[in-house]
């Protein structure tokens, strides 16, 4: 009697795999998880030694880190302490790992407790967890990330500017040079590097473009389920980061890794569809645009600034809302029909394509916990009945009160965050007071920082 083959697993996964296979050995499996800031953590492991049936375990403890590394010390739940968590495989989000010397699959995993419980703490778990509360009241939401970064050259020394590439010319690359096409092709060979890992991988880019900075580039993503989308963006930042490394640059996701370039910004576009009719329910039968889409826009305003925590999560997010010249990040809760100078736009579309726009979210965040949240102030909006402020026509009046506007640092985000009573229950309290521990450790141990800049102008001089 034949013995089942241990490796016959491999035979539902995805045409791109196999393609990408293409009748060679596969080599390494690596069990991956979305950390709180969207990096990648887990295990990797000889195909030999991988089940998707046998267990996998990872210390709770990942989540405890902040993003140098070093760990906060919480007391939530006890039962949460040192525990291990449970990876649970996500086959359909099986995918080729294209830069590896030897094939290679990547498999994001779910996490859940001994008994079977989702870790709440866990961010795909939290986005899982919102849409769980849209599925409640017989919705399911839609989303389309825009990830817009930036080409550098290698920075190898902290204390050292970030630098625009040299593109195929021998030049640097300069900025200002929105959708240039001569732009794009600078950077060619990564763009095609990238478009050559993603068909490895199986994913798809609706369009590129070449964004106000330089050397700073925008992928569009089709629309889809907030998990699967999430789950693009985290793997188009590993993507792109190795394409960028396999030509001899860097791939930033910083939100201002340049003081005299613009910031980068993760748009994303937002709609939600009857689960029965799977009709838009932003708009009427005759084609008007729902109450249901009002109180939409009207819980992203009354919302937003409790979330910035998740949409623009770093010290660095706030410097791309400084106001400057070259700065087209929104700095202001307003909304607009196609008016880009709001942070909630309203693009010109169809009856079933109407959808809100949240510009204000930072590339820099991680895409599960930035679409969770936002979609938590479209949800809150709905069955609360929030009515929005009035649209805005053009440029919005500068002496607008203050709550109309994001806040200026990230230490007054997580203020504002810390009484966000709704947002918090809808998202799960143990774990936005995780979040905020971690978040605010970050802070002090970013200013008990000497900047080059006090030491440029304070050291001799005061």
């Amino acid at each position: 009697m034949s013995q089942p083959d241990p490796c016959s697993w491999l035979d539902s996964l995805p045409k791109a795999f196999h393609a990408y296979l293409n009748g060679r050995r596969l080599d390494e499996v690596e069990c991956i998880v979305p950390d709180l800031h969207g990096m990648s953590r887990g295990k990797a492991m000889p195909l030999s030694k991988y089940s998707p049936d046998t267990q996998t375990f990872l210390p709770i403890s990942i989540f405890y880190q902040t993003i140098t590394g070093k760990d906060v010390e919480m007391d939530i739940e006890d039962q949460w302490a040192e525990s291990d968590m449970t990876l649970v495989p996500d086959l359909t989000t099986a995918m080729a790992v294209p830069w590896a010397r030897q094939p290679a699959l990547q498999i994001i995993h779910d996490l859940h407790d001994a008994e079977g419980r989702p870790i709440p703490c866990a961010p795909r778990n939290v986005l899982k967890r919102v849409l769980d509360c849209y599925a409640e009241q017989g919705w399911r939401p839609v989303v389309a990330p825009e990830l817009e970064f930036y080409l550098t050259r290698p920075n190898v020394d902290p204390n050292e500017p970030i630098q625009p590439p040299v593109g195929r010319t021998g030049r640097t690359g300069t900025s200002l040079q929105s959708y240039s096409m001569t732009a794009i092709d600078e950077y060619g060979p990564v763009i095609d590097t990238i478009y050559e890992f993603a068909e490895s991988a199986g994913l798809h880019i609706d369009s590129v473009i070449q964004e106000d900075g330089a050397g700073q580039v925008e992928f569009n993503l089709p629309h889809g389920d907030p998990v699967w989308l999430a789950d693009q963006v985290f793997y188009f930042k590993r993507i792109i980061r190795e394409a960028a490394l396999k030509n001899g640059m860097f791939a930033t996701f910083m939100a201002k890794p340049m003081r005299d370039q613009p910031g980068s910004a993760m748009h994303i576009h937002q709609s939600v569809v009857d689960i029965k009719s799977g009709k838009n329910i932003f708009s009427n039968e005759d084609g008007s645009a729902s109450d249901l889409f009002r109180y939409f826009i009207g819980g992203t305003q009354k919302h937003l600034r409790e979330i910035m925590p998740f949409i623009a999560p770093n010290v660095n997010s706030y410097r791309r809302f400084e106001l400057a010249d070259n700065s087209s990040a929104p700095t202001n809760i307003g909304w607009g029909y196609d008016n880009r100078a709001t942070g909630l736009r309203v693009p010109n579309s169809g009856a079933q394509d109407r959808r809100l726009e949240n510009r204000v979210v930072g590339v820099d965040a991680n895409p599960y916990l930035a679409i969770a949240s936002s979609l938590v102030c479209g949800y809150l909006g709905m069955v609360n009945g929030v009515e929005p402020s009035a649209p805005a026509a053009s440029e919005l009046d500068e002496e607008l009160e203050e709550s109309f506007y994001i806040p200026d640092t990230f230490d007054e985000a997580l203020r504002i965050f810390a009484g966000a009573d709704e947002v918090r229950q809808a998202l799960g309290e143990d774990f936005c007071q995780l979040y905020a521990a971690v978040k605010s450790y970050e802070m002090r141990l970013f200013h008990r920082e000497i900047s080059p800049w006090e030491r440029q102008h304070l050291l001799l001089n005061v």
